[in-house]
Protein backbone atom coordinates (compact mmCIF):
# COMPACT_ATOMS: atom_id res chain seq x y z
CA UNK A 1 0.00 0.00 0.00
CA UNK A 2 2.91 2.26 0.62
CA UNK A 3 2.88 6.08 0.50
CA UNK A 4 -1.10 5.46 0.59
CA UNK A 5 -1.38 3.24 3.68
CA UNK A 6 0.66 5.95 5.22
CA UNK A 7 -1.89 8.57 4.17
CA UNK A 8 -4.28 6.67 5.29
CA UNK A 9 -2.42 6.30 8.60
CA UNK A 10 -2.29 9.90 8.85
CA UNK A 11 -5.90 10.46 8.14
CA UNK A 12 -6.99 7.80 10.93
CA UNK A 13 -5.08 9.55 13.68
CA UNK A 14 -6.42 9.13 16.79
CA UNK A 15 -10.32 9.58 15.69
CA UNK A 16 -10.23 5.59 16.07
CA UNK A 17 -9.66 2.62 19.25
CA UNK A 18 -5.85 1.33 19.03
CA UNK A 19 -7.22 -2.35 18.16
CA UNK A 20 -9.19 -1.46 14.85
CA UNK A 21 -7.22 -2.55 11.63
CA UNK A 22 -8.47 -1.70 8.13
CA UNK A 23 -6.57 -3.41 5.39
CA UNK A 24 -7.54 -3.46 1.84
CA UNK A 25 -7.85 -7.05 0.44
CA UNK A 26 -5.97 -8.06 -2.75
CA UNK A 27 -7.43 -9.25 -5.84
CA UNK A 28 -7.21 -12.43 -7.35
CA UNK A 29 -8.25 -11.52 -11.02
CA UNK A 30 -12.14 -11.41 -10.41
CA UNK A 31 -12.31 -11.88 -6.51
CA UNK A 32 -13.18 -8.06 -5.81
CA UNK A 33 -17.02 -9.44 -5.89
CA UNK A 34 -15.42 -11.57 -2.67
CA UNK A 35 -13.54 -8.68 -1.25
CA UNK A 36 -16.33 -6.45 -0.92
CA UNK A 37 -18.63 -8.40 0.65
CA UNK A 38 -16.05 -9.53 3.54
CA UNK A 39 -14.95 -5.54 4.13
CA UNK A 40 -18.98 -5.60 4.87
CA UNK A 41 -18.83 -8.10 6.92
CA UNK A 42 -15.85 -7.69 8.99
CA UNK A 43 -17.06 -4.35 9.78
CA UNK A 44 -20.35 -6.05 11.15
CA UNK A 45 -19.52 -5.90 14.63
CA UNK A 46 -21.69 -8.75 16.14
CA UNK A 47 -20.46 -10.92 13.08
CA UNK A 48 -16.48 -10.39 13.42
CA UNK A 49 -17.04 -10.93 16.89
CA UNK A 50 -18.22 -14.18 16.90
CA UNK A 51 -15.86 -15.21 14.07
CA UNK A 52 -12.78 -14.31 17.12
CA UNK A 53 -14.51 -15.91 19.25
CA UNK A 54 -14.69 -19.17 17.20
CA UNK A 55 -11.22 -18.90 15.80
CA UNK A 56 -10.15 -18.79 19.70
CA UNK A 57 -12.27 -21.80 19.93
CA UNK A 58 -10.80 -24.08 17.48
CA UNK A 59 -6.76 -23.28 18.43
CA UNK A 60 -7.05 -24.31 21.56
CA UNK A 61 -8.67 -27.90 19.99
CA UNK A 62 -5.91 -27.93 18.02
CA UNK A 63 -6.46 -28.50 14.60
CA UNK A 64 -9.26 -30.93 15.73
CA UNK A 65 -11.57 -29.44 13.01
CA UNK A 66 -10.94 -29.94 9.42
CA UNK A 67 -10.80 -27.40 7.09
CA UNK A 68 -13.90 -25.76 5.90
CA UNK A 69 -15.05 -21.78 4.59
CA UNK A 70 -16.00 -21.45 8.59
CA UNK A 71 -12.58 -21.71 9.66
CA UNK A 72 -10.89 -20.34 6.80
CA UNK A 73 -12.78 -17.02 7.27
CA UNK A 74 -12.62 -16.60 11.01
CA UNK A 75 -8.70 -17.41 10.28
CA UNK A 76 -8.91 -14.32 7.92
CA UNK A 77 -10.52 -12.06 10.24
CA UNK A 78 -8.19 -13.20 13.20
CA UNK A 79 -5.57 -12.49 10.84
CA UNK A 80 -6.68 -9.06 10.37
CA UNK A 81 -7.41 -8.22 13.83
CA UNK A 82 -3.91 -9.27 15.06
CA UNK A 83 -2.25 -7.10 12.66
CA UNK A 84 0.34 -5.01 14.13
CA UNK A 85 -0.16 -2.29 11.97
CA UNK A 86 -3.32 -0.26 11.83
CA UNK A 87 -3.07 -0.31 7.76
CA UNK A 88 -1.79 -2.26 4.84
CA UNK A 89 -2.66 -5.09 2.74
CA UNK A 90 -3.52 -8.96 2.92
CA UNK A 91 -3.88 -11.45 0.90
CA UNK A 92 -7.15 -13.71 1.32
CA UNK A 93 -5.89 -16.30 -0.84
CA UNK A 94 -6.70 -19.58 1.60
CA UNK A 95 -10.36 -18.36 1.81
CA UNK A 96 -10.70 -17.67 -2.03
CA UNK A 97 -9.29 -21.32 -2.58
CA UNK A 98 -11.99 -22.66 -0.39
CA UNK A 99 -14.81 -20.68 -2.14
CA UNK A 100 -13.69 -21.90 -5.17
CA UNK A 101 -13.30 -25.94 -4.17
CA UNK A 102 -16.68 -25.55 -2.20
CA UNK A 103 -19.16 -23.96 -5.16
CA UNK A 104 -18.03 -24.57 -8.99
CA UNK A 105 -19.77 -21.24 -9.54
CA UNK A 106 -17.19 -19.02 -8.77
CA UNK A 107 -14.23 -21.14 -10.16
CA UNK A 108 -14.32 -19.10 -13.71
CA UNK A 109 -12.77 -15.70 -14.00
CA UNK A 110 -16.10 -14.59 -15.30
CA UNK A 111 -17.31 -11.14 -13.38
CA UNK A 112 -19.24 -13.04 -10.06
CA UNK A 113 -22.35 -11.71 -8.71
CA UNK A 114 -21.71 -10.27 -5.15
CA UNK A 115 -25.15 -11.10 -3.81
CA UNK A 116 -24.94 -14.61 -5.11
CA UNK A 117 -21.64 -14.67 -3.12
CA UNK A 118 -22.95 -13.69 0.46
CA UNK A 119 -26.19 -15.99 -0.35
CA UNK A 120 -23.74 -18.47 -0.65
CA UNK A 121 -21.54 -17.75 2.50
CA UNK A 122 -24.28 -17.38 5.11
CA UNK A 123 -25.67 -20.82 4.09
CA UNK A 124 -22.71 -22.38 4.21
CA UNK A 125 -21.89 -21.16 7.54
CA UNK A 126 -25.01 -21.62 8.88
CA UNK A 127 -24.71 -25.01 7.60
CA UNK A 128 -21.43 -25.96 9.21
CA UNK A 129 -22.23 -24.26 12.47
CA UNK A 130 -25.95 -26.77 12.59
CA UNK A 131 -23.88 -29.93 11.77
CA UNK A 132 -21.01 -28.80 14.47
CA UNK A 133 -24.11 -28.31 17.08
CA UNK A 134 -26.03 -31.54 16.11
CA UNK A 135 -22.44 -33.37 16.93
CA UNK A 136 -21.72 -31.36 20.02
CA UNK A 137 -25.05 -32.84 21.17
CA UNK A 138 -24.91 -35.95 20.38
CA UNK A 139 -21.30 -36.62 21.91
CA UNK A 140 -22.75 -34.96 25.29
CA UNK A 141 -25.39 -37.68 25.20
CA UNK A 142 -28.59 -35.50 23.75
CA UNK A 143 -28.61 -33.74 26.94
CA UNK A 144 -28.43 -30.00 25.80
CA UNK A 145 -31.72 -28.98 24.08
CA UNK A 146 -31.37 -26.97 21.12
CA UNK A 147 -33.23 -23.95 20.04
CA UNK A 148 -35.87 -23.98 17.48
CA UNK A 149 -35.68 -22.10 14.31
CA UNK A 150 -39.22 -20.26 13.80
CA UNK A 151 -41.21 -22.29 10.80
CA UNK A 152 -39.94 -21.86 7.40
CA UNK A 153 -37.14 -22.28 5.24
CA UNK A 154 -33.60 -20.46 5.12
CA UNK A 155 -33.66 -17.49 3.23
CA UNK A 156 -35.96 -20.16 0.66
CA UNK A 157 -33.25 -22.77 0.85
CA UNK A 158 -34.68 -26.16 2.24
CA UNK A 159 -32.68 -27.97 4.79
CA UNK A 160 -33.81 -31.25 3.12
CA UNK A 161 -33.58 -32.75 6.44
CA UNK A 162 -36.87 -33.12 8.32
CA UNK A 163 -35.94 -35.30 10.64
CA UNK A 164 -33.33 -33.17 12.47
CA UNK A 165 -34.04 -30.60 14.73
CA UNK A 166 -33.67 -27.09 13.36
CA UNK A 167 -30.88 -25.21 15.24
CA UNK A 168 -30.23 -21.31 15.72
CA UNK A 169 -26.96 -20.44 14.92
CA UNK A 170 -24.97 -17.28 15.79
CA UNK A 171 -25.50 -16.80 12.18
CA UNK A 172 -29.12 -16.63 12.45
CA UNK A 173 -29.18 -14.54 15.80
CA UNK A 174 -27.29 -11.59 13.77
CA UNK A 175 -29.43 -11.92 10.49
CA UNK A 176 -32.36 -13.64 10.26
CA UNK A 177 -35.74 -11.72 10.54
CA UNK A 178 -39.12 -13.38 10.22
CA UNK A 179 -41.78 -12.71 7.21
CA UNK A 180 -45.23 -13.51 7.58
CA UNK A 181 -47.26 -14.44 4.43
CA UNK A 182 -51.13 -13.23 4.94
CA UNK A 183 -53.47 -14.31 2.27
CA UNK A 184 -57.36 -13.31 2.85
CA UNK A 185 -60.17 -14.66 0.96
CA UNK A 186 -62.75 -12.20 -0.14
CA UNK A 187 -65.21 -14.46 0.31
CA UNK A 188 -64.97 -15.60 4.30
CA UNK A 189 -62.42 -13.09 5.04
CA UNK A 190 -60.87 -15.79 6.87
CA UNK A 191 -56.88 -15.09 6.83
CA UNK A 192 -54.07 -17.64 6.73
CA UNK A 193 -50.93 -16.95 7.67
CA UNK A 194 -47.64 -18.73 7.24
CA UNK A 195 -43.77 -17.63 8.30
CA UNK A 196 -40.94 -18.05 6.63
CA UNK A 197 -37.70 -16.99 7.50
CA UNK A 198 -34.87 -14.91 5.65
CA UNK A 199 -31.14 -14.30 6.05
CA UNK A 200 -31.53 -10.90 3.34
CA UNK A 201 -34.56 -9.03 1.60
CA UNK A 202 -34.33 -8.52 -2.27
CA UNK A 203 -36.20 -5.59 -3.63
CA UNK A 204 -37.56 -4.69 -6.66
CA UNK A 205 -36.65 -1.04 -7.74
CA UNK A 206 -38.20 1.94 -9.49
CA UNK A 207 -36.45 4.89 -10.70
CA UNK A 208 -36.39 7.98 -8.41
CA UNK A 209 -37.59 5.74 -5.32
CA UNK A 210 -35.92 4.81 -1.80
CA UNK A 211 -35.78 2.12 0.29
CA UNK A 212 -38.81 2.88 2.08
CA UNK A 213 -40.67 3.18 -1.06
CA UNK A 214 -39.01 -0.65 -1.84
CA UNK A 215 -39.64 -1.89 1.74
CA UNK A 216 -43.56 -0.69 0.86
CA UNK A 217 -44.01 -2.13 -2.37
CA UNK A 218 -42.58 -5.35 -1.13
CA UNK A 219 -45.47 -5.23 1.45
CA UNK A 220 -48.16 -4.40 -0.97
CA UNK A 221 -51.32 -6.00 -1.08
CA UNK A 222 -52.05 -8.61 -3.92
CA UNK A 223 -55.04 -9.61 -5.71
CA UNK A 224 -55.26 -13.30 -6.29
CA UNK A 225 -57.61 -14.20 -8.97
CA UNK A 226 -58.88 -15.60 -12.27
CA UNK A 227 -55.99 -18.28 -12.93
CA UNK A 228 -54.35 -17.66 -9.81
CA UNK A 229 -57.27 -17.98 -7.20
CA UNK A 230 -56.18 -19.08 -3.33
CA UNK A 231 -57.57 -22.48 -2.21
CA UNK A 232 -59.48 -21.06 0.94
CA UNK A 233 -59.68 -24.47 3.42
CA UNK A 234 -62.69 -22.64 5.19
CA UNK A 235 -64.83 -22.66 1.51
CA UNK A 236 -62.80 -25.92 0.62
CA UNK A 237 -62.86 -24.17 -2.95
CA UNK A 238 -60.74 -21.87 -5.14
CA UNK A 239 -61.66 -18.22 -4.14
CA UNK A 240 -60.33 -14.50 -5.08
CA UNK A 241 -58.21 -13.54 -2.20
CA UNK A 242 -55.63 -10.75 -1.12
CA UNK A 243 -51.94 -11.24 0.13
CA UNK A 244 -49.49 -9.42 1.53
CA UNK A 245 -45.74 -10.20 2.67
CA UNK A 246 -45.11 -7.89 6.33
CA UNK A 247 -41.87 -8.45 8.47
CA UNK A 248 -43.03 -10.30 11.97
CA UNK A 249 -39.49 -10.28 13.49
CA UNK A 250 -36.36 -7.54 12.40
CA UNK A 251 -33.23 -8.70 12.35
CA UNK A 252 -30.58 -7.68 14.19
CA UNK A 253 -28.77 -7.07 10.99
CA UNK A 254 -30.94 -6.01 8.12
CA UNK A 255 -29.42 -6.89 4.67
CA UNK A 256 -31.15 -5.41 1.57
CA UNK A 257 -30.30 -6.10 -2.18
CA UNK A 258 -31.46 -4.06 -4.91
CA UNK A 259 -32.49 -5.73 -7.52
CA UNK A 260 -30.09 -3.90 -9.93
CA UNK A 261 -30.27 -6.49 -12.71
CA UNK A 262 -33.81 -7.65 -14.59
CA UNK A 263 -33.96 -10.11 -17.66
CA UNK A 264 -35.54 -7.70 -20.15
CA UNK A 265 -37.38 -10.24 -22.39
CA UNK A 266 -37.76 -8.42 -25.74
CA UNK A 267 -33.47 -7.78 -25.72
CA UNK A 268 -32.96 -11.73 -24.08
CA UNK A 269 -30.70 -11.06 -22.00
CA UNK A 270 -30.07 -8.96 -18.34
CA UNK A 271 -30.12 -5.32 -17.97
CA UNK A 272 -28.43 -3.00 -15.47
CA UNK A 273 -31.00 -0.74 -13.73
CA UNK A 274 -28.97 2.54 -13.09
CA UNK A 275 -32.21 3.89 -11.08
CA UNK A 276 -31.70 6.29 -8.24
CA UNK A 277 -32.62 4.71 -5.26
CA UNK A 278 -32.25 6.79 -1.94
CA UNK A 279 -30.87 4.38 0.75
CA UNK A 280 -31.14 6.87 4.08
CA UNK A 281 -28.13 6.43 6.55
CA UNK A 282 -31.23 6.29 9.25
CA UNK A 283 -34.20 3.51 8.72
CA UNK A 284 -37.20 3.25 10.23
CA UNK A 285 -39.18 0.17 9.13
CA UNK A 286 -42.46 0.77 7.68
CA UNK A 287 -43.69 -2.90 6.68
CA UNK A 288 -43.76 -4.77 10.06
CA UNK A 289 -47.02 -6.53 11.15
CA UNK A 290 -48.74 -4.75 14.07
CA UNK A 291 -47.69 -7.17 16.55
CA UNK A 292 -43.95 -7.30 15.45
CA UNK A 293 -41.57 -7.24 18.73
CA UNK A 294 -40.08 -3.87 17.84
CA UNK A 295 -42.51 -3.07 15.32
CA UNK A 296 -40.78 0.45 15.26
CA UNK A 297 -37.78 -0.74 14.34
CA UNK A 298 -34.83 1.76 13.74
CA UNK A 299 -31.44 0.96 12.03
CA UNK A 300 -28.34 2.54 11.06
CA UNK A 301 -26.77 2.29 7.71
CA UNK A 302 -23.11 0.72 8.03
CA UNK A 303 -21.78 -0.99 4.93
CA UNK A 304 -22.67 -0.80 1.77
CA UNK A 305 -22.09 -3.26 -1.13
CA UNK A 306 -21.68 -0.99 -4.57
CA UNK A 307 -21.86 -2.24 -8.36
CA UNK A 308 -19.34 -0.09 -10.97
CA UNK A 309 -20.03 -0.72 -14.29
CA UNK A 310 -23.13 -0.33 -16.66
CA UNK A 311 -23.60 -3.95 -17.43
CA UNK A 312 -24.47 -7.21 -15.40
CA UNK A 313 -21.69 -9.48 -17.02
CA UNK A 314 -18.51 -6.81 -16.56
CA UNK A 315 -17.88 -4.64 -13.69
CA UNK A 316 -16.48 -4.31 -10.19
CA UNK A 317 -17.61 -3.96 -6.67
CA UNK A 318 -16.39 -1.86 -3.97
CA UNK A 319 -17.16 -1.29 -0.71
CA UNK A 320 -18.54 1.91 1.85
CA UNK A 321 -18.30 1.16 5.57
CA UNK A 322 -18.84 3.38 8.57
CA UNK A 323 -16.54 2.64 11.82
CA UNK A 324 -16.72 4.49 14.92
CA UNK A 325 -18.92 7.76 12.77
CA UNK A 326 -16.67 7.55 10.03
CA UNK A 327 -17.01 6.50 6.20
CA UNK A 328 -14.32 4.35 4.54
CA UNK A 329 -14.02 3.03 0.98
CA UNK A 330 -12.45 -0.21 0.37
CA UNK A 331 -11.47 -0.83 -3.21
CA UNK A 332 -9.30 -4.29 -3.08
CA UNK A 333 -6.17 -3.23 -2.03
CA UNK A 334 -6.72 0.41 -1.50
CA UNK A 335 -8.44 1.81 1.53
CA UNK A 336 -9.34 6.05 2.23
CA UNK A 337 -11.67 7.94 4.18
CA UNK A 338 -14.35 9.57 2.49
CA UNK A 339 -16.71 12.07 4.13
CA UNK A 340 -20.23 11.00 5.12
CA UNK A 341 -21.60 12.98 1.88
CA UNK A 342 -19.67 10.65 -1.11
CA UNK A 343 -21.89 7.85 0.34
CA UNK A 344 -25.13 9.99 -1.50
CA UNK A 345 -23.35 9.55 -4.77
CA UNK A 346 -23.87 5.57 -4.70
CA UNK A 347 -28.03 6.34 -5.07
CA UNK A 348 -28.06 5.95 -8.55
CA UNK A 349 -28.75 8.15 -11.84
CA UNK A 350 -31.57 10.02 -12.59
CA UNK A 351 -31.34 9.37 -16.08
CA UNK A 352 -31.20 5.85 -17.95
CA UNK A 353 -27.84 6.94 -19.87
CA UNK A 354 -25.58 8.27 -17.22
CA UNK A 355 -21.60 8.59 -16.84
CA UNK A 356 -21.90 7.87 -12.84
CA UNK A 357 -22.39 3.85 -13.14
CA UNK A 358 -21.59 3.43 -9.68
CA UNK A 359 -24.99 1.94 -7.81
CA UNK A 360 -25.43 0.76 -4.12
CA UNK A 361 -26.27 -3.23 -4.49
CA UNK A 362 -26.27 -4.63 -0.98
CA UNK A 363 -27.30 -2.64 2.07
CA UNK A 364 -26.52 -3.45 5.44
CA UNK A 365 -28.25 -1.97 8.46
CA UNK A 366 -27.62 -2.66 11.93
CA UNK A 367 -30.64 -2.25 14.46
CA UNK A 368 -30.33 0.88 16.92
CA UNK A 369 -31.52 -1.87 19.79
CA UNK A 370 -29.54 -4.57 19.33
CA UNK A 371 -31.16 -7.89 20.80
CA UNK A 372 -29.59 -9.40 23.06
Amino acid sequence: MGSSGSKLEKALGDQFPEGERYFGLENFGNTCYCNSVLQALYFCVPFRDQLLEYCGQNNKMIGDTEENLLTCLSELFTQINSQKKKTGVIAPKRFVQRVKKQNELFRSYMHQDAHEFLNFLLNELVDILEKESRAAKSNSGNQAPLEKVPNGSLNGMANGNHHKEPVVTWVHKIFQGTLTNETRCLRCETITARDETFLDLSLDIEQNSSITSCLRNFSSTETLNAEDKFFCDKCCSLQEAQKRMKIKSPPRILALHLKRFKYIEQLGRYKKLSYRVVFPLELKLCNTTDDAPGSEAEYSLFAVVVHVGSGPNHGHYVSLVKSHNHWLFFDDENVEMIDESVVQTFFGSTQEYSNNTDHGYILFYESLEPKQ
